[in-house]
């Protein structure tokens, strides 16, 4: 194509218009991003951040390590955890950085972890369950539970559980759910949670992301009086490994858009920072936020019944043994 020829097409009023509807896109969607501006130490915190071998956990994970707190890298690939762990150290100077395995889509590593965490640690202050996955297919893992379901809700559900006695001796303490805005889109029904009935790839994604607040909202209650906080976020759309599993072509889209129009992930990182660290939401509970405020969720996630529901639900696909049920 010659010059004159690209001169045409930039010239087109069509492409132009285009191009000043998506910069102004971008101008406003900037202008509206959320920060976290405390300045709040955590000396002497101790907080485990999952999935932080990369994207928001990282950068969670890192800012959380710039305050002083003792940080704890929940992952499953321990390569990228120990460069993660590495980075982290080198580049915050705090060398209380520990990395120990979690493979959510296995609740027998999900229940090692929490051993582990009990017997190593005497605190904890921040669990963010951050770790989460996209794109994945259709398929049971070894606990014969939907793989996308298990590893962004099962795993994160039981996790919590396993460790809500030592957050209760730690008060005040937090518990930070990542969700996502596509809780909007979630046609989840109880009976089919672990897709026992049916499966549709469009949803499950967004049926497991308001699995995410409906449980952070029932923590909530159910912890209430015990100065343990429990708060759900959507972090943006960000610039991560999440859509790693999709098809090649899907993955080039979504790359060159998010190039365009997506957060990075520290960016990203900023409303997990806040709800771990901001004296603004200090006893706040049962919140769901965006950019660094709470935000509306929607109708079903505020079904206090179906909330009700899906945490039962969920205790029966994990398999929750009665020693564990106590720490409710």
């Amino acid at each position: 194509m010659s010059n004159c020829a690209i001169c045409d097409i930039f010239c087109n009023k069509y492409v132009l218009s285009t191009i000043f509807v998506l910069v102004c896109i971008k101008i406003w969607y900037k202008a509206t991003m959320g920060e976290c501006r405390s300045k709040k130490r955590m000396n002497g915190k101790t907080v485990i951040v999952t999935g932080a071998n990369s994207g928001i956990g990282k950068e969670t994970a890192r800012d959380l390590a710039r305050r002083g707190a003792r940080v704890i890298l929940a992952c499953r690939n321990l390569k990228l955890g120990k460069e993660a762990q590495d980075e982290i150290i080198e580049t915050t100077g705090n060398k209380n950085v520990v990395l120990y395995k979690l493979d959510l889509a296995s609740l027998s590593s999900v229940r090692e972890f929490a051993r582990t965490v009990i017997k190593m640690e005497s605190r904890l202050d921040v669990l963010v369950n951050n770790a989460g996955a996209g794109g994945l297919p259709n398929k049971k893992s070894v606990d014969g539970l939907q793989i996308l379901m298990q590893v962004n809700h099962f795993g994160p559900f039981l996790l919590t559980i396993l460790l809500l006695d030592l957050l209760k001796k730690s008060a005040p303490s937090r518990i930070i759910m990542v969700s996502s805005l596509m809780h909007h889109f979630s046609t989840l029904k109880v009976d089919n949670l672990n897709y026992e009935k049916s499966f549709s790839g469009m949803m499950n994604y967004a049926d497991s992301k308001l699995a995410n607040i409906l449980m952070a909202n029932e923590l909530a209650r159910k912890l209430k009086g015990t100065g343990v906080t429990s708060n759900s976020l959507h972090p943006g759309v960000v610039m991560t490994h999440l859509w790693r599993q999709l098809p090649s072509l899907a993955r080039v889209i979504m790359d060159q858009m998010a190039r365009i129009f997506f957060k990075t992930s520290l960016e990203g990182a900023q409303t997990s920072i806040y709800l771990a660290v901001s004296e603004d939401v200090e006893g706040v509970s049962g919140k769901y936020f965006v950019d660094c405020k709470e935000a509306y969720m929607s109708r079903a996630a505020r079904n206090e019944q179906l909330a009700k529901k899906v945490w039962e639900k969920s205790e029966e696909l994990v398999s929750l043994k009665a020693s564990e049920r106590l720490y409710l």
